[in-house]
C-alpha cells in the first residue's frame, strides 16, 4: 500500500507516525482494531505515538482511503484496511455469547441489487451486513 503518493496526492507529509499507525492495521489486517488497540499494538512495538495522534492519523487514512470506520454495534469503532479490489465492504458474522467477528467475503446480495435497480431505479453504491448468532465454537458448546 503506497501511503505516501495517497499522502502527496491530499498535500500531507509521510510522517513516521502515520506510517508506523499503518503498518500495525496491515500486519493486522484480518482484524478489526479500535484506535486504543492500535495505540497498545504500537507501545508494544517501542512506538510512543500519543493516542490522540493515534485517532488523527486514522480519521487522515480514513479520508485518504486507506482504511476503513467498521461499527460493530458494540459501543466501539473500529478500523481495517481497505481492499481496493471489493465493490462492497465484507460482512460480519458476530457471536452474541464470546463476541468473536468474523469476515464473510461473499457478496450474496448482487441479484438483490439488480432487482433494486430494475423495480425501483435505485442505485446501490454499498451495503454493510451483520449476521448475529453463535460462531462455530460456541454453537458447540452447552451455557
Amino acid at each position: 500500500m503506497d501511503l505516501k503518493s495517497k499522502l502527496s496526492d491530499g498535500s500531507y507529509k509521510l510522517t513516521g507516525q502515520r506510517q508506523a499507525v499503518l503498518d500495525i492495521l496491515l500486519a493486522n489486517s484480518g482484524q478489526h482494531l479500535s484506535a486504543d488497540e492500535v495505540h497498545k499494538r504500537l507501545g508494544e512495538k517501542g512506538n510512543s505515538i500519543g493516542i490522540a495522534t493515534v485517532y488523527r492519523t486514522l480519521a487522515l487514512l480514513e479520508k485518504l482511503k486507506l482504511i476503513r470506520r467498521i461499527n460493530l454495534d458494540d459501543g466501539c469503532t473500529r478500523y481495517q484496511v481497505h481492499e481496493d479490489d471489493h465493490k462492497h465492504e465484507h460482512h460480519h458474522m458476530i457471536c452474541q455469547r464470546c463476541g468473536k467477528v468474523e469476515d464473510f467475503p461473499d457478496d450474496m446480495l448482487d441479484e438483490l441489487e439488480i432487482r433494486v435497480l430494475e423495480q425501483y431505479g435505485f442505485i446501490v453504491q454499498d451495503h454493510r451486513v451483520k449476521l448475529y448468532g453463535l460462531c462455530r465454537d460456541c454453537a458447540g458448546k452447552k451455557e
